[in-house]
């Protein structure tokens, strides 16, 4: 827990940081101010708003007991097991079978699952992605998640303006030529920055995740096989996901996509070494 508050505590300066360096190159002392003014307002939003903003992007929608009972039973027997509070559960439209947990802390937590997770697992397999997806809330690595989205979402923003900025003249110092430079060294080193803050941030706690829903549900199996099941459909279904929020789903929802460049976002562990640590009983 200590790990991950300093994390975030970490991430959300370097947003902070980051607006201010990019005021101060296009404008200045003025510029710096206007940038820490926005550099706060976005590592507050992140940090307060950081669920609804997951939520929107995946266009999920509340659902009730009476509309989905099969998943508020699944998801109260393991909570009880957890002894954690019950998260707000969301429905996804995507036909892609996945799943995402998203929130600050287990009090203020979501889970959403689409529509193609509810049609395609069987119950064991889905209860085996709810374990872990709950296991993401209890070990209070989702906020971390959801953070490092919001930065390098707020980087690709950040590179734009500077991009903008540069287009119309932009710039308050002396040395034009040096401002130009340093832009174009930021639209340059921003998908970078962006692509090791996800990468640094997911790989291992997708490992811790699959352990803690295993040891919940004292049996690794039934999340190896939606791990093929999943990852076999999103090979196959695509969802049009931005690449700094596909981070948050169990299964990276860009798989199979012919995009340039792609594999430079993968944000989680090949699901065969996943699948095989499962059954192997490391966990």
């Amino acid at each position: 827990m200590l790990r991950n508050t300093l994390k975030t505590t970490a991430l959300l300066a370097a947003l902070g940081a980051l607006f201010m360096g990019v005021g101060a190159i296009l404008g200045g002392t003025g510029g710096l101010a206007i940038g820490l003014v926005i550099g706060l307002a976005f590592a507050g939003g992140s940090y307060w708003f950081s669920d609804t903003l997951a939520i929107k992007a995946a266009r999920a929608q509340p659902v009730t007991r009476e509309e989905v009972p099969q998943l508020y039973d699944i998801v109260e027997d393991l909570t009880r097991r957890a002894g954690m509070p019950m998260p707000r559960l969301y429905i996804s439209p995507e036909r892609q079978p996945n799943a995402f947990a998203t929130g600050r802390n287990e009090h203020h937590a979501a889970v959403c699952c689409t529509q193609g997770i509810l049609q395609v697992l069987d119950e064991d397999e889905l209860r085996g992605v709810l374990a872990h997806e709950l296991s993401h809330v209890r070990n209070h690595d989702i906020l971390v998640s959801s953070v490092a989205a919001a930065v390098a979402l707020a980087i690709m923003f950040t590179a734009r303006i500077a991009a903008f900025g540069a287009i119309f003249g932009g710039g308050g110092g002396r040395d034009g030529e040096g401002n130009v430079f340093g832009l174009l060294a930021m639209l340059i080193l921003a998908p970078i920055a962006a692509m090791f803050v996800q990468m640094a941030l997911s790989r291992s706690r997708e490992y811790g995740a699959d352990a803690s829903g295993a040891h919940l549900l004292h049996d690794g199996e039934p999340l190896a096989r939606a791990l093929e099941k999943i990852e076999a459909y999103a090979k196959q279904v695509p969802m049009n996901v931005n690449p700094a929020e596909a981070t948050a789903y169990i299964i990276n929802p860009l798989t199979g996509r012919r995009v340039s460049f792609s594999g430079l976002f993968s944000t989680h562990p090949p699901t065969a070494d996943r699948i095989a640590r499962l059954r192997g009983g490391s966990w």
